[in-house]
């Protein structure tokens, strides 16, 4: 199993966070912050077996809008795929 965090601008969370939903994963999204002073971020957390994680990486690769090049900072991702030793729901 396999912990997804993806930080991405919040106007791309929303759909982000939808699609994953409508894919059966479970999500939990909260703001957060990136860079010094800058704001308007979100952070997704999803959960995925080993086998369904290139699957969720592809739904948030695919809906992450092209930027600008002379704006090619904003607008990116940044993903991490982690390990879980251990998952309960209590």
């Amino acid at each position: 199993m396999k912990m997804i965090l993806a930080i991405m601008p919040t106007n791309t969370s929303e759909i982000v966070s939808t699609a994953l939903l409508e894919a059966e994963y479970r999500v939990t999204k909260f703001a957060s912050t990136a860079g010094f002073l800058s704001g308007g971020t979100t952070t997704i957390m999803a959960v995925a077996n080993d086998d369904k994680v290139d699957n969720a990486l592809d739904i948030i690769r695919n809906l992450i809008p092209e930027s600008e090049p002379a704006d090619s900072a904003r607008g990116r991702v940044t993903i991490y795929v982690l390990p879980v030793k251990d998952f309960e729901r209590v």
